[in-house]
């Protein structure tokens, strides 16, 4: 009895010392020592095995930062809405096997997953944005998954490319993904662009500039803008609409005549309106210093299904490129697109999105072509 009794009391040790665990910030807790306790952008507690391997991302743009991470060979799932919309998302152009998992819901903004798919796919971990608190615990209490929610930061993306938010996002699924040296590199990668960007406009005089046509929950036409334009705000340039406030915009055609911008940016997921528009209302067009003078641009959507990172750098190096042209005198617009797409996705599909949306160029409103040229002075 007193051996039994001996044997019992060495097992209940082993048990309680097995019931202490490392968080991820070192800290030691009462957590079992199968899982690590961390604390997501919504301020929860999340459990997570120490060892994920399979995961599924639900939301608008949480693919993409899996991918960014180059752990896309641990999805096993995907939104329908990423199977449906391959276009304009480079992270599908360059890893379209991903269209070809099992489907875990509809996707979409405010969408949420299938229940009964997640539970038969059996991720480690779910990996959410722009999902509540309350929605988040009501898919982890359903399926017995742990769902760890990301953010994009303040403005998602909007205002610069390397928002503290989105900084501790990459940094807390690199933790989760096994994927630390990676998301130092990322991390690195987006200060060094916002460091670079603000050196090379840093004490330019800058024009007044407008972007229209840009995409908010579809296709916009002219009238369509940013108050706080990313790539705007990363060159420092006078954007016309930010005296409208931030997000996003829409403006009267008889205000944008008065504004009178030197220099017209069209996003080209809204070029189509904007070339339609033109054909019945040319006189307005024709009116506008930008395209009397031939200064009217295209840029790459970047605002489809959250922000598209790789393509709002490369857009805003464009940008510089054609605005302060001897500052951005070493810089190959689409060279430089690829290099991005290479670092952030695995692969240059700039000629993919190109061939989607016309690309890098200046925008024949006449004729409607886009072609690409360098940049001329004002």
């Amino acid at each position: 009895m007193k051996r039994l009794m001996f044997v019992l009391l060495v097992l209940l040790v082993v048990f309680v010392s097995g019931c202490v665990g490392t968080s991820p910030s070192g800290e030691t807790g009462t957590t079992s020592q199968k899982y690590l306790t961390v604390k997501d952008s919504l301020g929860r507690s999340v459990q997570v095995p120490p060892n994920v391997q399979r995961v599924v991302a639900i939301g608008p743009g949480a693919l993409r930062l899996v991918v960014y991470l180059n752990a896309s060979d641990m999805v096993v799932g995907v939104e329908d809405f990423e199977k449906k919309y391959p276009y304009g998302r480079p992270y599908i152009l360059a890893h379209p096997e991903l269209k070809d998992l099992p489907s875990v819901g509809s996707g979409g903004p405010g969408k949420l997953p299938d229940v009964e798919s997640l539970i038969r796919l059996k991720p480690d971990v779910i990996i959410a944005v722009f999902i509540s608190g309350e929605q988040a615990d009501e898919i982890q209490e359903k399926t017995g998954i742990p769902v760890v929610v990301l953010s994009y930061g303040a403005r998602s993306g909007m205002e610069n490319f390397n928002d503290p938010e989105l900084i501790e996002s990459i940094q807390l699924a690199g933790k989760i993904l096994h994927r630390e040296e990676r998301a130092k590199e990322l991390v690195d990668f987006l200060n060094s662009v916002q460091e670079d960007l603000g050196k090379r406009a840093k004490g330019e005089k800058s024009p007044r500039v407008y972007a229209g046509g840009i995409g908010h929950k579809g296709a916009h036409g002219i009238e369509s803008t940013y108050g706080d334009y990313a790539p705007f705000e990363a060159l420092n340039l006078t954007n016309i609409a930010s005296s409208l406030g931030s997000g996003w915009k829409t403006v009267d055609k008889e205000w944008l005549l008065r504004e009178d911008p030197d220099y017209l940016f069209i996003d080209e997921g809204g070029l189509k309106i904007i070339l339609d528009d033109y054909g019945k209302n040319p006189d307005f067009y024709r009116a506008l210093r930008a395209v009397k003078g031939g200064r009217v641009y295209g840029l790459l959507p970047f605002n489809f299904y959250n922000t598209n990172l790789g393509t709002a750098i490369a857009d805003t190096y464009y940008i510089g490129k054609v605005v302060y042209p001897d500052r951005f005198a070493d810089v190959d617009p689409v060279k430089k697109a690829d290099e991005v797409y290479t670092f952030l996705v695995g692969k240059p599909v700039y000629e993919d999105m190109a061939n989607q949306f016309g690309g890098f160029g200046r925008i024949d409103l006449e004729n409607g072509r886009v072609k690409y040229s360098l940049p001329t002075s004002p």
